[in-house]
């Protein structure tokens, strides 16, 4: 069973999946999958964490109490969040191959390490076997491959990462590895039918954002206007 990886080198929480794809049953052969994180966020009309402040704080914290907790070694790099788009062609560049994208994540999440020097840079394409690579990652197809992934994710209906896709299921962030694993196993469903209630759930009410409350508050202006 092929299942795809979503992933962006920014998100700590798909380098802490990354370590566990291992885990996976065998049965369940991943296809890795670079998408912009960035462009998930503007496809849904979100904010990432840490483009909210509090938000920003605890996620940091959190995720370094869940690698600790995981026993899995880890480094915020010096800066964060950070342009993640050379990462992602390098890894297209080198054919997404798992070594390589082990190997850039753990570049920068378990060494804290960015490649914004060149002596960093060099060193990373080095490990990498890739002499090439500023002109492999400024290649159309390397960028076109980007742009294509990104779009077949949203397409998809993929709002973050990490994700894995299982069949037509998805499983957002890293807790839910194991749940992804076990729909693997049960033949791709569910076999109790509340999964089934949960999703088809009505929606009793909704969050109005500032533009619709605008408009809202234009229309109640206009009708004011009119019966006086």
């Amino acid at each position: 069973m092929i299942v795809d990886w979503y992933f962006d080198f920014v998100s700590p929480f798909a380098y802490l999946q990354s370590e566990r794809l291992a885990s996976l049953p065998p049965r369940m052969s991943v296809r890795y999958r670079p998408v912009l994180f960035a462009g998930l966020l503007n496809a849904h009309g979100q904010k990432g964490p840490a483009e909210i402040a509090g938000k920003r704080a605890f996620t940091y914290r959190f995720v370094v109490w869940q690698a600790r907790r995981l026993g899995i070694p880890f480094k915020f790099p010096h800066e964060h969040p950070f342009n993640p788009l050379p990462l992602l062609r390098l890894a297209i560049a080198c054919d997404c191959a798992p070594d390589a994208v082990h190997r850039i994540f753990r570049f920068v999440w378990r060494d804290g390490r960015l490649p914004d020097l060149p002596i960093e840079w060099a060193e990373l394409t080095h490990d990498l076997a890739l002499p090439d690579a500023d002109a492999r990652i400024a290649s159309p197809e390397v960028k076109e491959t980007l742009r294509r992934n990104t779009d077949g994710a949203i397409a998809r209906g993929v709002f973050g990462v990490p994700t894995l896709a299982v069949g037509d299921e998805l499983f957002w962030g890293l807790d839910a590895t194991e749940m992804a694993a076990e729909y693997a196993l049960a033949g791709c469903r569910y076999d109790d039918p509340e999964f089934a209630r949960v999703s088809s759930l009505p929606v009793g009410a909704s969050r109005e954002g500032p533009s619709a409350k605008r408009d809202g508050a234009k229309r109640r202006t206009r009708i004011v206007g009119t019966a006086s």
